[in-house]
């Protein structure tokens, strides 16, 4: 018999898989899982689990979604593949066309790649190359502190720094961070910003949440005024809605928050519902023109074997049709409604701290009394006895969130918060 055979798919993952952000020698088995469907995943021995981070915050109408599934399927038997240098194909003009009729009007240009990660690489380049084209050296960047934009070498200088970043901080450029904006620090960021505003290429942000950092959550209004400064002083700046875009935060993007506008914009992770992988930087007429020139020097040299996947595009296209839909707008503010009146009561509960939320993400510190840390031991144990009980939860640290599909029903969203509730009571001091 094939000795593979003989092996369980546990054992055999062990045996030659790799997992990421997990340290191997010390992590438990990968769970197999055979099935996904709607708001659920189903493991070998057919235990299901209640998906309340989307799967690293991706899927938004849930698993196996069969009018994504029969989009992409019937694209795959049309065009699966062509190089998007020199060609193009109907899955990604339309896609374009879609996109940008439902971001702000200044956003002109799609640019495709394959990941939230290199979507920020991208709209990097853009702005340090934008300057360069116009025979000006920036080399400054402004972001914010405990970013998080991606884990390529442009997406990790423009992070936080962190245990994460720090085996390669010598290799990462010059990035200036600065504290996210409040009404106390407001006019501070300005003087701070307006000092070397004639050396920064652009200014990149996570809006409104920054995830990866523990759900941490700032007002629209102060982020407003920071940006309408740097309109001031002609900063280039990304808005970073890989995480925020696509419903998240109850509005489609986040940018609708705002009055003042980006002039780049990314995106993934929600993009394709969570089906297959994509990344797209849209930018101005402004951006994009300073590229167009005789000279092909001044081409804008970035691309990726899977740039614009017909698939991958019917899969985007299917998600949005889904995401516009009356049903899922109402779900949306269902979800929104809901979560604001679990925040009022978990509140209240003696072992959550500093509870908040906006739109769809819903987030609270379990109180250690050692503040929040990515490496808090007890969200290992909160993980563990939410998977017992049949729920997919990725606490950050000590840090609770909640990132579910839009379909989600009422009463498995109720099942959520009370066995929060009932966790929370375990755990207590």
């Amino acid at each position: 018999m094939n000795t593979i055979t003989q092996l369980s798919l546990q054992e055999r993952d062990k045996a030659v898989n790799w997992h990421p952000y997990t340290q191997m020698k010390t992590a438990a088995d990968a769970i197999p899982i055979i099935k996904g469907e709607g708001v659920y995943l189903y493991d070998h021995e057919g235990k299901k689990y209640l998906d309340v981070v989307s799967s690293w915050w991706v899927t938004l109408h849930g698993h196996s979604h069969p009018y994504i599934a029969q989009r992409v399927f019937e694209q795959l038997n049309t065009l699966e593949q062509v190089i998007f240098a020199g060609f193009t194909h109907e899955p990604a003009v339309q896609l374009s066309e879609n996109l940008l009729n439902i971001l702000p009007h200044n956003q002109n240009k799609v640019f495709y790649s394959d990941n939230g990660s290199t979507a920020v690489e991208v709209a990097l380049k853009m702005c340090i190359q934008y300057a360069h084209n116009q025979g000006k050296e920036k080399t400054k960047i402004f972001a914010f502190k405990n970013a998080y934009h991606g884990d390529t070498f442009g997406a990790m200088a423009v992070s936080g720094k962190s245990f994460w970043t720090k085996p390669f901080e010598s290799r990462l450029f010059e990035v200036v961070f600065i504290d996210t904006p409040t009404a106390e620090n407001l006019e501070d960021l300005k003087i701070q910003i307006g000092q070397l505003a004639d050396e920064v290429a652009c200014f990149i942000f996570e809006p409104l949440v920054q995830g990866a950092a523990g759900m941490l959550m700032y007002s629209a209004e102060n982020l407003d005024e920071l940006m309408q400064y740097c309109r001031t002083q002609e900063i280039l700046m990304i808005q970073d809605e890989v995480f925020t875009g696509f419903g998240r935060t109850g509005k489609l993007f986040a940018t609708y928050y705002l009055t003042e506008k980006p002039d780049i914009m990314c995106f993934s992770k929600g993009l394709t519902g969570g089906t297959m992988p994509m990344g797209i930087t849209t930018c101005t007429h402004e951006i994009y023109n300073a590229f167009l020139s005789d000279d092909r020097h001044k081409t804008l040299f970035h691309g990726h074997s899977f740039t614009a996947n017909p698939l991958a595009c019917a899969a985007a296209l299917a998600s949005m049709e889904l995401l516009l839909k009356e049903e899922t707008q109402m779900n949306i503010k269902r979800i929104t409604q809901q979560h604001s009146e679990f925040i009022k009561m978990i509140s209240l509960h003696p072992q959550v701290e500093n509870a908040r939320q906006i739109g769809t993400i819903l987030a609270f510190d379990f109180k250690t009394g050692n503040g929040t840390s990515y490496f808090n031991e007890i969200g290992k144990k909160l993980y563990n006895e939410f998977l017992q009980r049949g729920m997919i939860m990725r606490p950050l640290g000590n840090v609770i969130y909640l990132v579910p599909p839009y379909c989600i029903t009422y009463e498995e969203l109720d099942f959520v918060y009370q066995n929060i509730i009932e966790v929370l009571d375990q755990f207590k001091d």
